[in-house]
């Protein structure tokens, strides 16, 4: 059999990888890792099928401009990471300056970290609030058998990571609906938390919400001090639900 030039090599380098099925978050992102995949290909075989590598110039994995992407990876600096429970930390990173991620309500954030050689993606919704100015900070569960769990334990300050996004949202418009009943299960805490913000920095924003929060014990109770400031206000009311 004839030996692969050194060209078709080449080529054949340069091809981008399918992503593996643990890389996507399932939170059908717009575009999907697959959705960027698909362009990453063409864009490939386009060049290839002109022979010039110069239009694979435009293709970015990752950015380090610190601004957030959707199509790209964006790297950021964690700036500190404190432990609410036994398994559950808070992470902060930088923004320059004071920059902001500027997203909606309910918009979450997209996750890259390499394992044992393997490539992961999850999904985590911020949970400070919209207008922060020079930071955001993400709060995660981690699983002793979870492939990403393995990666973000590992991390202290000053390690960089890549997020990119937004992705999604809630159709929240203040004083659309008299009342609002939240149901949350342990980190699906997260997205409630922006839109309880949003209506407590609105005066004008009468909506009623009532918040209830599941959780093992009271101990492990997610942002206690936080939610008692939210539940000073007239118009919010949280309730704890416990298992144990």
């Amino acid at each position: 059999l004839q030996a692969m030039s050194d060209n078709e090599q080449d080529w054949l380098a340069l091809k981008p990888q399918e992503p593996s099925p643990s890389q996507c978050c399932g939170s059908g992102c717009k575009p999907c890792i697959y959705d960027v995949y698909e362009k990453e290909l063409a864009q490939w075989e386009r060049a290839k099928a002109m022979q010039d590598k110069s239009l694979l110039m435009g293709k970015k994995e990752q950015s380090n401009n610190s601004e957030l992407n959707p199509d790209t990876f964006t790297a950021f600096s964690v700036s500190s990471v404190e432990q609410l429970t036994e398994d559950t930390y808070q992470y902060k990173f930088e923004l320059p300056g004071n920059s902001s991620l500027r997203l909606s309500l309910g918009q979450h954030i997209v996750l890259r970290g390499v394992v044992n050689g393997l490539e992961v993606q999850r999904a985590y919704t911020p949970i400070s609030p919209r207008n922060a100015e020079g930071y955001f900070e993400v709060l995660i569960k981690c699983y002793e058998a979870g492939l990403m769990s393995q990666y973000i334990k590992t991390w202290k300050r000053g390690d960089v990571v890549f997020w990119r996004g937004p992705f999604g949202g809630f159709p929240y418009q203040p004083n659309k609906h008299g009342e609002l009943l939240m149901l949350a299960s342990g980190t699906g805490l997260a997205p409630m938390i922006p839109i309880l913000q949003s209506i407590t920095d609105d005066e004008e924003d009468e909506t009623f919400v009532t918040l209830v929060g599941c959780f093992p014990t009271f101990d492990k109770i997610y942002l206690k001090p936080l939610l008692q400031d939210l539940a000073r206000y007239w118009n919010i009311r949280i309730y704890y639900v416990l298992s144990q």
